[in-house]
């Protein structure tokens, strides 16, 4: 074929985009993703199987009654508490790195409610790279080893961003000095994603979540997050398990951003794209609850290396919203979990429900270790042992259980779709650029850590592409940015 060769998928389809995805859009650039997505599914449920990556317990307690905006029981009375597994991880590098390299951290946490399981799987960062879900698996590569050198390669992490600017926002973020946290203790971390609050007559409200540490934001420099994950890569586990050990309990508030329909349809910013945030001015910050980390776990493999998390695992009162990249999430997850935990995973204790479990519809799997529901049906619409539903015996309102309210209508053609870049993608970056500067030495700090990066890059043209991009942003950032990696790299030559 030579350089003839042309994309096709895995079977030898051609298909003509890598970068689309079939979904039903709505009027507010959300969407929802559809099965018929061959190229978005092969791509997801492939990824989840390329590696097998490396995977604290204490409360959630609720600080308000939120029953105006939802029927979630483990939020409808102040002072009930939950039982939370948290788990914070890297999320471009493997386990036994350093935990002090620059990277996101990956921010899970399952909250054992009084209505079964609820995951929250956030990062330390309030936006993503990417808002297209077809994107996620490449952009994860493009963080990783080169498939030829297996080193971290500067140029494949560039080329993917420059192919692909609406990342910019988080790369901002990544570069500055939140991309080298102290310790979760020290960290904020945020859904990113837009969710919705619901309640048992339908309506509903769109919310994002920001957990908040009591302790301060604390971070490294890039020279003090070198320098220590040459002394103890371990860092970060060492400093979150001896505070725990010792009594000096992490405590993090919980708070959401609440938007209704109608305010959404209007908002100048679409709700469902993962690269931007809503103004803290339009939507406040309201406190619902605290989160404390009190026990470390008694085994690491069986409580935190067995644990999988999906943002799927959710509860009555809490949904997911049209975002497209969440949309894939909620398949790709559990996916992933079936495939490295087994297809019973969620009997495994540290992923089990605290409340009863009954699915006879599920049945049989390797490491099934439960009663295996006995001789009960294992079929819909038995009349012989005929299947009761929560509201038959709670009496509760069915509509509460269900995961789309009747504000959304989804009537409109099924299409392949891919974002844009336009100039609203670099408004937020603009205006983080200006908050950083109100730090006396961040500004500078968050170029020389981008020199640290973009001088690796061997190919000038792309570095010119780099420069660029931040130039969008602000063009006194790309000059700096531009001369002072060029004098680097011509100092060491």
């Amino acid at each position: 074929m030579g350089d003839n060769k042309y994309y096709t998928l895995a079977e030898g389809c051609p298909f003509p985009s890598n970068k689309t995805t079939v979904m039903i859009r709505d009027r507010q650039g959300g969407g929802l993703g559809l099965l018929q997505d061959t190229q978005l599914i092969e791509t997801l449920a492939h990824f989840s199987r390329e590696r097998i990556p490396e995977r604290s317990y204490g409360e959630f307690e609720a600080t308000r009654d939120c029953s105006d905006f939802t029927c979630a029981s483990f939020l409808n009375k102040v002072g009930k508490k939950t039982p939370v597994l948290q788990r914070v991880s890297t999320v471009g590098a493997e386990s036994g790195s350093a935990d002090t390299a620059r990277d996101v951290h990956g921010w899970s946490m399952k909250l054992y409610t009084d209505e079964g399981n609820l995951d929250w799987v956030f990062n330390n960062t309030p936006v993503f790279f990417v808002r297209d879900p077809i994107k996620f698996p490449s952009m994860n590569r493009s963080h990783k080893r080169h498939p030829q050198t297996h080193l971290p390669d500067a140029s494949m992490f560039w080329d993917f961003h420059v192919g692909n600017p609406e990342g910019i926002h988080q790369l901002m973020v990544l570069f500055s000095d939140r991309g080298t946290p102290k310790s979760p203790r020290y960290m904020n971390s945020y859904s990113g994603h837009t969710y919705k609050f619901t309640k048992a007559d339908g309506s509903f409200k769109y919310a994002k979540i920001h957990v908040k540490t009591q302790q301060g934001i604390q971070n490294f420099t890039r020279e003090e997050a070198t320098k220590i994950a040459g002394e103890n890569p371990d860092y970060m586990i060492q400093d979150m398990f001896e505070a725990i050990e010792r009594g000096d309990y992490p405590v993090w508030n919980v708070y959401v951003q609440l938007m209704t329909p109608e305010e959404a349809e209007k908002y100048e910013v679409n709700i469902f794209d993962i690269t931007k945030v809503w103004s803290h001015k339009d939507f406040p910050l309201q406190q619902i609850g605290r989160l404390t980390m009190n026990r470390n776990p008694q085994n690491y493999f069986a409580d935190i290396e067995q644990a999988a998390f999906s943002p799927s695992t959710m509860v009555p009162g809490f949904a997911a919203s049209a975002d497209p990249v969440l949309q894939a999430r909620l398949f790709a997850y559990p996916d992933a979990a079936r495939y490295r935990l087994g297809v019973n995973y969620q009997q495994l204790p540290t992923n089990a429900a605290k409340v009863q479990v009954y699915c006879p519809f599920q049945r049989d799997g390797k490491m099934r270790f439960d009663h295996n529901y006995g001789g009960d049906p294992s079929y819909v619409g038995s009349s012989i042992k005929p299947t009761k539903f929560y509201q038959d015996v709670e009496g509760s309102n069915p509509a509460a259980l269900y995961l789309h309210t009747d504000h959304e209508k989804w009537a409109g053609e099924v299409s392949a779709y891919s974002s844009e870049i336009t100039d609203a993608d670099f408004v937020q970056p603009a205006a983080l650029w200006e908050i950083i500067g109100r730090d006396p030495g961040h500004q500078d700090r968050l170029i020389s850590n981008l020199v640290s990066s973009v001088k690796d890059v061997q190919c000038p043209e792309l570095r010119k592409a780099v420069y660029s991009l931040f130039s969008r942003v602000n063009k006194d950032l790309g000059l700096r940015l531009q001369e002072r990696t060029e004098a680097s790299i011509k100092a060491a030559a």
